[in-house]
């Protein structure tokens, strides 16, 4: 639950789900909200695959998935595994046996979609081994891959037999008295999507994994992401999200963090409030913002940081954030600490000090946090 009594309008009640743990990551409950990606590498390229993992690590994965599609896969996934520094869930489409294998090779969840894993009996063997190992499971409903039997009932996807199809499943694994599990219902349409969100919210506790899936490029995916997921995320529904992109996995963190911090519900890095610039503009704006994007990854302390191009709205933005700037006359313009005017600097020099007070405020911060625990 995110709130601000002050301000209520901002308010998130997130629904309540019962918790379970993807390796240390607790997921549901009150935990934040985890954040994921997948690798689009070749599994058995075990170099490429921990190299891009740890990547999507180092830009905020929570968990991040791995395809396992043969054998040779799952053979390579032991050693991602041991390599990887967050919880690897283990992609299992068509072939049990790949799930039963992911287990045992140290998968901290497997994600199965009940459409194409095989009958009732098979899955009961995957749910032995992730009970054996110590493993979650995800069931992954898709609007593209459900069961002949319901197609056949409701004559197309749709939310109620997307639903349905959770709800069976999780009915499996009930009867085998096995709770660690969340399921997500995903479509790459976004009003089917949050139609079957909804329902499956109502129906069960179990923590759900958000995605608009097969959501696009960088951009129309992001665009459609976000408004998915975030109409879903501000009704309090989600405790896990993908955003899927046809892009770097990284990009995918990147997007997911800017979701979860445009609603108040994850806090990392500088959050940037830039005006998109006018013939106001007392410098570049947007080159700058660029500039100030890539300088600035390397901070993981959530502050603000706000860069506008002139006085109508600086001094205003710049007294809710951390450390500001706006433009001025003459090339040069004002900087803002804690919300007050500070001192001059010149648009020359401005980005490099920019990132110089960004690093000190930076470590003020942690050091406070640090003190406090």
């Amino acid at each position: 639950m995110s709130l601000n009594h002050v301000r209520p309008w901002r308010d998130i009640y997130r629904r309540k789900s019962r918790q379970i743990m993807v390796g240390n990551v607790p997921v549901g409950g009150d935990a934040p909200i985890a954040v994921q990606t997948m690798t689009n590498t070749l599994t058995t390229d075990v170099a490429a695959t921990v190299a891009q993992v740890q990547a999507a690590a180092e830009a905020g994965a929570d968990i991040v998935r791995v395809s396992v599609p043969d054998e040779a896969s799952s053979k390579a996934l032991k050693e991602i595994v041991r390599e990887s520094p967050v919880p690897i869930v283990a992609d299992i489409h068509f072939h049990y046996r790949r799930g039963i294998e992911a287990a045992e090779a140290g998968a901290a969840c497997l994600r199965i979609n009940p459409g194409n894993i095989g009958d009732e009996a098979r899955v009961k063997e995957v749910i032995k081994a992730a009970r054996d190992h110590n493993c979650s499971i995800r069931i992954g409903v898709n609007a593209g891959s459900l069961e002949k039997h319901l197609l056949e009932k409701y004559g197309e996807p749709c939310p109620e037999a997307m639903v349905e199809s959770g709800l069976e499943h999780i009915r499996i694994l009930q009867d085998n008295d096995f709770h660690e599990f969340k399921i997500s219902v995903k479509a790459s349409d976004v009003f089917l999507s949050a139609a079957a969100y909804q329902g499956i919210a109502e129906a069960t506790d179990a923590p759900i994994h958000l995605g608009i899936t097969e959501a696009g490029g960088l951009v129309s995916g992001t665009i459609k992401s976000a408004i998915g997921l975030g109409n879903l995320l501000w009704m309090g529904i989600g405790d896990t999200i993908r955003v899927s992109l046809s892009a770097d996995p990284v990009e995918e963190v990147k997007v997911g963090f800017e979701i979860l911090k445009s609603l108040g519900l994850r806090h990392r890095g500088v959050n940037i409030i830039s005006c998109p610039s006018c013939a106001r503009q007392g410098f570049d704006v947007i080159k700058t913002v660029e500039s100030l994007e890539h300088r600035l990854e390397h901070i993981k302390t959530p502050m603000s940081l706000s860069i506008i191009g002139c006085v109508v709205n600086g001094p205003g933005e710049a007294l809710m954030t951390d450390v500001g700037f706006t433009g001025g006359g003459a090339g040069s313009g004002m900087v803002y600490l804690a919300g007050k005017a500070s001192h001059k600097m010149s648009n020359e020099q401005m980005i490099d000090h920019i990132v110089e007070q960004v690093e000190k405020k930076a470590a003020e911060l942690e050091a406070a946090a640090e003190s406090a625990e």
